[in-house]
């Protein structure tokens, strides 16, 4: 771009010099493709809450799924790429709030609890709340220098998608085989369920996280890889089915992920010579309280 000079003191005058431009900056793919991922589940989630609306609730809970299968990509993706980056991961928590937190809450709601008013009403707001409260907490402890390398096989908390794949549990016994039969009990349990599995969300109950899943011995290899395949089988031939057999498993292993969980902080207490809590209540002055981040 060619501009003129105004006259001034430290001018020319008629003179005439040419802008340089700033050159462009080139974003390595490894960036890129975790980026990607995300804004695709993204816009999974937002195309759930339109099925729901319409009243096309298989083809919304099939859309959560999908979007809770590419926020266990994207993530992997890009520490095996080295893209892991700030920005990368606050916009994958943005779109778990959307995917995980807005959509599945949506889907309740337009397809039963809009029948119960503010009853129902109030138990999708608390769920949301709660999918906010824990991704903020999980931010929070990313940046937590302190934490030891063991609490890396654990969630504090059900993490956003899992909660999103069982808060959907009486839409897949709805429509799988089973079909949950009409019963004057079905709202104050429907509604109860949604809080129950809002508070496991942001309570400090552990959960296995996965992410430090060695690598598959050799042997196991085609047994694993015929699994899997199976398992993507039955999905698309039973999908209710299956997802209800997944959030029934889910769910029975926190009471393993907890005993997993004291058993090795006990053990670091005692490589450490002290019993579990003994250092933070030795570092907390008596009646002080903890600050939020650390609630």
């Amino acid at each position: 771009m060619i501009e003129r000079n105004p006259p001034g003191p430290d001018s020319t005058g008629g003179r005439w010099r040419r802008r340089r431009r700033k050159p462009f900056v080139r974003v390595p793919m490894r960036y890129v493709l975790p980026n990607l991922v995300t804004l695709i589940g993204l816009c999974l989630g937002l195309t759930a809450i339109r099925f729901a609306v319409e009243g096309r609730y298989e083809l919304s809970v099939i859309f959560i799924a999908g979007a809770a299968v590419l926020d266990g990509l994207d993530g992997r993706l890009a520490r095996a790429l080295n893209g892991a980056s700030r920005f990368v991961a606050e916009l994958d928590s943005l779109a778990d709030f959307i995917d995980f937190g807005v959509a599945p809450a949506m889907l309740l709601y337009f397809w039963t609890l809009n029948e119960f008013k503010s009853a129902g009403w109030f138990a999708v707001m608390v769920y949301v709340v709660a999918c906010a409260l824990r991704l903020a907490r999980f931010n929070v402890m990313i940046d937590d220098p302190k934490k030891p390398a063991w609490m890396g096989q654990f969630f504090v908390g059900m993490p956003s998608p899992a909660g999103a794949i069982v808060v959907l549990l009486p839409i897949y016994l709805h429509l799988s085989v089973i079909s949950m039969p009409e019963s004057p009990l079905l709202a104050p349990a429907l509604i109860a369920y949604v809080l129950l599995v809002a508070f496991l969300m942001v309570s400090r109950i552990p959960h296995f996280s996965g992410k430090q899943m060695g690598r598959i011995p050799r042997d196991y290899f085609l047994p694993v890889m015929l699994g899997v395949i199976a398992l993507l089988l039955l999905l698309a031939t039973y999908p209710a089915e299956v997802l209800v057999a997944l959030t029934l498993a889910y769910l029975a292993l926190i009471p393993l992920a907890w005993r997993r969980f004291k058993s090795l902080e006990a053990a670091d207490a005692r490589r450490a010579g002290e019993q579990p809590g003994a250092a933070e209540a030795a570092q907390t002055p008596a009646g002080s309280t903890k600050s939020p981040d650390e609630a």
